[in-house]
């Protein structure tokens, strides 16, 4: 007896992956094999790439943080270092939001950072 090579379960394994491919480009859209290399390799960048998303992130809050705090006379390890001091739990992204949205705001936490480092010194 002959084996069945296009039995349901294997059409639909491939209509799957085809329809994961649908939009790539020539060959890698509509031929099997193309189909499922581009799609396995489409599917590990996704998933390297959400995890690179977040450090992208924190880099640009990182980033809009130092500029603001520049502008006040103090770089942004030492504001970050004075703020733990102060025992002030805001985190990045938070910082970095109300240097944008509420420069008031941020500038009082630049002058108690600025306290907490003349205290020591």
């Amino acid at each position: 007896m002959p084996r069945a090579v296009s039995g349901v379960v294997s059409r639909k394994r491939r209509k799957k992956v085809l329809k994961q491919a649908k939009g790539f480009r020539g060959a890698h859209g509509n031929t099997f094999k193309k189909a499922r290399e581009a799609v396995n390799r489409a599917l590990s960048f996704a998933y390297a790439d959400r995890r690179v998303k977040k450090r992208d992130f924190r880099k640009l809050w990182i980033t809009r943080i130092s500029a603001a705090v520049q502008i006040e006379g103090l770089n942004y390890s030492q504001f970050m270092h004075a703020i733990k001091k102060a025992k002030i739990d805001i985190n990045r992204k938070m910082l970095s939001e109300l240097a944008i949205h509420n420069p008031l705001d941020f500038k009082n936490l630049v002058e108690t950072a600025k306290k907490q480092i003349s205290a020591v010194a």
